[in-house]
């Protein structure tokens, strides 16, 4: 009974990415294809102020203990290159 209640109380959202990567993101540089080779399908896609994103997320979200958060945000402009990104984790630095 114990083992359900602590699988209920536990959920994890997107997938992994490799975030170690990130610094490899050149604004004005980076295209769409680089970012699809480096980081794989995004989680999700969608558009904000007209320019698509990508997002790639991980969440761990849990009752019992500590939730773990790491996402990045792409924003490409009409030619398909970064024009910004945005990374966040609640990781702790090792």
């Amino acid at each position: 009974m114990s083992c359900l209640l602590m699988v209920a109380g536990c959920a994890t959202v997107g997938h992994e990415f490799p975030a170690g990567q990130v610094q490899s993101i050149r604004i004005g540089e980076t295209t769409q294809n680089d970012v699809f080779t480096t980081f794989g399908t995004p989680w999700r896609t969608g558009i904000d102020n007209g320019l698509k994103t990508w997002t790639y997320g991980n969440y761990y979200l849990t009752a019992f203990g500590e939730n773990q958060a790491e996402d990045l945000v792409i924003k490409f402009d009409k030619r398909g290159v970064v024009s910004s990104y945005n990374y966040n984790s609640t990781k702790r630095a090792k």
